[in-house]
């Protein structure tokens, strides 16, 4: 569901409207118990969390956890804004570099983030391969993986610059995806990942 609330609400005098605005606003409507909120370029997008895609995130949460440890800052669904007009994202999983701390809201910053994982719905996968892929890059995100249940497949893109990744891999289900050559270093194993 995609709810244009610039449309809808009284604009601050500049004529803009913060993310902190647009969030106070949703955090006072009822969103169903088990949709994500995002907002993508200034719309507001509700994602329900399926089955499936849980499952994957688990397990590259395992994964990620066996590899860093299990204090290590791994956030999922929590608000993240990266650059561009209106982006509070909320990926998936987001890890956090070790030395990173939270700023004044109790956010971390985008230059924090080491890797990005966001499994695929078809309802926004537009986003995930259009508006979040250029606001990581931008925000210079090491690695970003997008993962695709409906299709079972990943997609790796690394080394950004200049609003781009110079590099991107795709690999099927049952493939390892290495994620090297960034400050992750980790080789994440796709078996048993449920496709939808």
């Amino acid at each position: 569901m995609t709810v244009e609330l610039t449309d809808r609400i009284e604009m601050t005098e500049s004529g803009e409207i913060t993310l902190d605005e647009l969030f106070e606003r949703l955090e006072r409507m009822p969103v169903p118990e088990g949709y994500k909120v995002e907002i993508v370029e200034g719309s507001v997008y509700t994602t329900p969390q399926r089955r499936t895609h849980w499952k994957i995130i688990r397990k590259v949460l395992r994964q990620l956890e066996d590899r860093f440890g299990p204090d290590t800052e791994i956030d999922s669904d929590v608000r993240i804004d990266f650059p561009g007009h209106l982006n509070g994202f909320a990926p998936d999983l987001a890890k956090i570099a070790d030395a990173a701390e939270p700023g004044a809201h109790g956010r971390f910053s985008p230059e924090d983030v080491e890797l990005v994982v966001e499994v695929v719905s078809r309802s926004t996968a537009a986003n995930d391969y259009g508006p979040k892929l250029t606001a990581y890059a931008t925000a210079g995100v090491p690695a970003y993986l997008v993962i695709g249940p409906y299709t079972a497949r990943c997609r790796l893109f690394t080394h950004p610059k200049e609003g781009g990744y110079r590099s991107e891999l795709t690999t099927d289900f049952g493939e390892p995806v290495k994620i090297t050559e960034t400050s992750v270093e980790l080789t994440l194993a796709t078996d048993g990942f449920p496709r939808d």
